[in-house]
């Protein structure tokens, strides 16, 4: 799909996906909606991995939005490429857990290694797979014909993607093993109670929502947006006396940039900041 240009920024170029910039904000839209989506048998997790490594070097974003195109968020590995063994689900046990470390599990990485904010606009059903690239973003806002399953086990599989790692950190082993073991599918009001939804709106405020929540995050100072993208991270595999010294460290740089000092103006002043990155 070819991208949609909307700033002077250079884009990358997909395959499956369309990819829009808005000032400081960028929405990566999923094209498949033939395949509901589908991340195997398509180009979804190529494009997917190439938008964020894009993101991570384009210093003028400071938020990434990722939707899908159609009634499916995404509906995760295609079923019936597993029923006919092909794709990446052919050849020997070794072939395929190089196909799945090669191929799919290159998104989670990328997406952990993301240094700007990620926000998922659930437009329908995330499934699978599908549910998991949710959980891998920071703040996911859900329209009302949002349902996530993390579904591997009805298939007699188990989460290949790295779900096994995301959900349980959003929201507790209890639920998240509830959710994997049963392979339930909730919809949106019940993902909302437990957490995995920062909010729930009606379909046509999704993305609306989505580019007001990115907006807030992206008026902010984007050397800071991303030190503290970092931080949040580093803070997750981290012991606390060496979280607290990269805090300084972060800290330190963060006192010498310009947009501090605009910042700390602007507060003093009582008006709104403007910040370039510097």
């Amino acid at each position: 799909m070819n991208s949609v240009i909307e700033n002077t920024i250079n884009l990358p170029t997909l395959k499956d996906s369309s990819l829009q910039v808005n000032g400081r904000v960028a929405l990566l839209t999923l094209m498949r909606d033939d395949l509901r989506n589908a991340l195997t048998g398509t180009f979804l997790v190529e494009d997917i991995v190439m938008t964020v490594n894009w993101a991570n070097s384009e210093p003028t974003l400071s938020a990434l939005i990722i939707t899908g195109d159609g009634s499916a968020f995404c509906s995760g590995g295609n079923i019936k490429d597993m029923h006919d063994r092909s794709g990446i689900f052919s050849g020997s046990p070794i072939s395929i857990q190089d196909e799945y470390r090669r191929g799919i599990q290159q998104m989670p990485l990328a997406l952990h290694k993301a240094e700007i904010p990620l926000i998922a606009a659930v437009n329908g059903p995330a499934i699978g797979a599908g549910f998991d690239l949710a959980c891998m973003c920071d703040l996911r806002i859900a329209s009302t014909r949002a349902q996530v399953g993390e579904t591997f086990i009805n298939l007699g599989i188990t989460p290949g993607d790295g779900g096994a790692w995301f959900m349980q950190r959003l929201i507790g082993y209890q639920r998240a093993a509830e959710l994997t073991f049963t392979g339930r599918v909730i919809k949106a009001k019940e993902a909302l109670e437990i957490g995995l939804f920062l909010e729930v709106v009606e379909p046509e405020f999704l993305l609306a929502r989505a580019w007001e929540l990115a907006g807030e995050i992206a008026a902010k100072p984007p050397q800071a947006v991303r030190l503290t993208k970092r931080m949040m991270k580093l803070a997750q595999r981290s012991d606390l006396p060496d979280f607290l010294d990269l805090c300084a460290c972060f800290q330190a740089m963060a006192h010498h940039t310009e947009d501090h000092h605009e910042a700390v103006c602007a507060f003093l002043e009582k008006r709104t900041g403007s910040y370039h990155g510097r």
